[in-house]
């Protein structure tokens, strides 16, 4: 008689088994014992009646769970969070790098753009890159595509108010002239040639500049694989151009200052919602940001601008190692990056091969090199020479 096996088993961490179509090739079990070094997974019974369990009362439980459904080479490991949302063959395949921690990971990001609707990313998968994160991601990562398709700045506003774009655009010029003093910021998650861009602008507005970030940085969250404490993915860049990171040097020029332009730095991460209102109450604030979050609803003037699905660039990882991403995903509402933000501002860089040209002047490394020649595994500054130069 046949033997039965169960369908639909919930392994934990948003895994799904189906026994019936595992072939027992043990690849789940090994990444849990020789990767993770949690062993949740075994093969219980022998011969035709063996097949993969969890222990009892010990689900899966680590931060690397959803790898198993990559690994198994039958489709028996499915994830709960993809299973029936789209049929794969429909989906685009696009490389792309993580923007979940500073270890910046090579991903694939799969998105579908059906007649007469948006383009929605519905995952990310790992991409192998011997040199950053090998054949796997974290979970969290894995899942981070929902923050690209969700909570998004849609529209332009005055005063809370929704506006034209090109509306609010006139509105930032006539705010960037009225401002004596002006203070920049910028995020962490930006690429290295909106970093070079918005530098360009605030030297050319005499503005002081800061990429004061510390909220994004999780103390004791990382571990000795792929996760980091700093959840940001081009913090070294920000060292590499000479950007102030410090608090005190941000909170001295936003006191300074009768504007704020903050180019899509999560700064409610950094302070409480009571201190962030007290720290701003006297400074008019221009938020250039891809969501809709807590500083856009704060802002007298909103900028929607693209986020890193949607655009290209460079980032440099918590190695030292410089990876480049293209652009994937195309919305049907297609917003510019902050690079191009900064130029429509007055930033000398008026396009992107200008941004990256001035690169070469922090890193020598790319001084001779355009963005199509940086190698598809990345390009290790640590084994380069002159990687600093100053401007």
């Amino acid at each position: 008689p046949p033997v039965a096996k169960n369908k639909k088993m919930d392994f934990g961490c948003g895994v799904v088994h189906d026994q019936e179509r595992c072939v027992v090739c043990g690849r789940c079990v090994r990444f849990c014992r020789q990767i993770t070094g949690t062993g949740e997974l075994g093969i219980i019974n022998r011969t035709d009646d063996a097949r993969v369990n969890i222990f009892p009362g010990r689900p899966l439980n680590n931060r690397y769970a959803l790898n198993v459904v990559d690994l198994c080479p039958v489709g028996a490991m499915t994830s709960k969070d993809f299973r029936f949302r789209q049929r794969v063959w429909f989906l685009k395949k696009d490389p792309g790098i993580c923007h979940g921690c500073a270890k910046g990971c090579n991903i694939f990001i799969d998105h579908n753009r059906p007649k007469y609707q948006d383009d929605t990313i519905y995952r990310f998968r790992p991409r192998l890159n011997n040199q950053v994160n090998g054949y796997f991601i974290c979970d969290e990562g894995r899942l981070s595509y929902k923050s690209e398709n969700d909570g998004r700045l849609n529209d332009g506003r005055i005063g809370g108010q929704v506006r034209p774009l090109v509306d609010v655009l006139a509105a930032a010029g006539k705010e960037i002239e009225r401002a004596a003093k002006t203070a920049i910021l910028l995020s962490p998650n930006c690429s290295l040639e909106q970093m070079a861009g918005v530098k360009a602008l605030a030297e050319k507005l005499g503005a002081q500049l800061s990429g004061f970030s510390d909220g994004y940085i999780k103390a004791g969250d990382g571990d000795d694989f792929l996760i980091r404490d700093d959840k940001s993915a081009n913090r070294a860049g920000l060292a590499l151009l000479g950007i102030d990171c410090s608090k005190e040097f941000f909170e001295k020029a936003v006191q300074e200052a009768q504007l704020l332009i903050n180019f899509d730095n999560k700064l409610q991460l950094s302070y409480s919602a009571e201190d962030l209102k007290k720290l701003l109450k006297d400074t008019r604030i221009m938020a250039v940001t891809a969501h809709d979050d807590q500083m856009a609803e704060m802002a007298d003037l909103a900028i929607p601008v693209a986020s890193f699905s949607e655009y290209c660039g460079s980032v440099v990882n918590c190695d030292n190692i410089l990876q480049s991403f293209a652009k994937a995903v195309t919305r049907n509402n297609d917003f510019a990056d902050i690079g191009a933000i900064a130029a429509g501002l007055g930033s000398p860089l008026q396009t992107e091969a200008e941004r990256f040209a001035e690169l070469g002047k922090y890193i020598g490394a790319l001084k001779d090199i355009k963005p199509d020649g940086i190698p598809a595994e990345g390009l290790n500054l640590n084994e380069s020479e002159a990687t600093n130069v100053k401007a």
